[in-house]
């Protein structure tokens, strides 16, 4: 294994993250990275590029969709640069 694929983030890293930081009442993190082979932002593993999110959190009361949004992302910032390309968000 390469020191780049070590580095690749994982569902558990993102999970353990969200659960930190916005302390969810409802998570899941599916990895949809193979679905993606051969598009933009994809890479040659087949995991740790594209993510799906789904979360409920106390944290997002009263606040609109962008925000709730905003929180995810910038909980979750320093996953880009091991290799998150895109993150699709379903907040419930």
């Amino acid at each position: 294994m390469s020191l780049q694929q070590a580095a690749l983030p994982t569902a558990d890293a993102l999970d353990a993250r969200l659960r930190e930081v916005l302390r969810p009442t409802a998570l899941e993190v599916i990895d949809e990275s193979a679905a993606h082979a051969g598009h933009a932002g994809a890479n040659a593993q087949g995991y740790g590029s594209h993510f799906r999110v789904r979360i409920a959190s106390p944290l997002f009361e009263g606040k609109s969709r962008v925000a709730r949004h905003r929180l995810v992302y910038d909980a979750l910032h320093d996953f880009v640069v091991q290799g998150l390309h895109a993150l699709a968000i379903e907040v419930l």
